[in-house]
């Protein structure tokens, strides 16, 4: 049989263009994730930048109203919502409508927001705070303080109805008719006894006050809203 030819051997080996183009590539892809991972870490200079977007050169560590409402169209909820509560619960704020800097800092690292759409990734988790009885009730007490005027030590009816509203309208089956008893009722202001005894009525006596003593330490108030109740709900049976 007559000899094959030889084959020539072909080199498999890459060219130094295309080490240097793997080299490229890689280098490009490393440094694209380091740039991800930080600009996914939480970033106190960007946070402060991002607070200032609020504020205003003649008061630049306080943002008012005005930068309150600018913030939550841009985290797409509205003042009254109840995750704006939690979030000033989370800062420590001590005035409605109002963030410090130093307030909006540290709910914010707490958080690990510097950006909006952080904050929006957050709006379940805070709302979700209000589903343990215990961060509940915390809130609901940091509330009183938070929403009353401060050169008031109570809380006027008006502002106490919307945060109860907002607090247990959804929660408390008799809170509609609390409502109207307050309405109708002789009251201007709630003071805080009153107001941490609401929540505790709530939690505690049936919807059909059976188990209302009227000879505990619960608050005039209460007294008087089981008494128009009752009272109510007999008219109702005659009629």
């Amino acid at each position: 049989m007559p000899r094959g030819k030889r084959r020539h051997a072909i080199d498999m080996r890459p060219s130094e263009e295309d080490q240097q183009s793997t080299k490229r590539q890689r280098n490009s892809y490393q440094s694209s994730r380091r740039y991800s991972k930080s600009e996914d870490a939480f970033n106190q200079k960007r946070c402060l930048t991002w607070f200032r977007e609020y504020t205003t050169p003649d008061d630049p560590d306080t943002l008012g109203p005005e930068g309150m409402e600018k913030f939550c169209e841009d985290i797409g909820v509205e003042p009254e919502n109840v995750a704006m509560l939690v979030l000033a619960y989370k800062m420590g704020a001590k005035q409605m409508g109002f963030f410090t800097q130093s307030e909006w800092l540290k709910g914010l690292t707490d958080l690990q927001c510097d950006t909006a759409s952080k904050v929006q990734c957050k709006l379940e988790y805070l709302r979700s705070m209000l589903n343990d009885p215990n961060s509940f009730k915390i809130i609901y007490r940091y509330a009183y303080d938070f929403a009353r005027d401060k050169d008031q030590r109570s809380m006027d009816i008006e502002t106490a109805k919307a945060m109860l509203q907002l607090l247990l309208g959804k929660h408390w089956p008799l809170y509609a008719q609390f409502a109207q008893f307050l309405e109708q009722s002789k009251y201007k202001v709630i003071n805080k006894d009153q107001w941490c005894n609401i929540l505790e009525f709530s939690r505690t006596i049936s919807n059909d006050l059976t188990n209302y003593d009227v000879d505990g330490a619960w608050p005039v108030m209460l007294d008087e809203f089981v008494e128009w109740l009752r009272q109510l709900r007999a008219q109702s049976t005659i009629s």
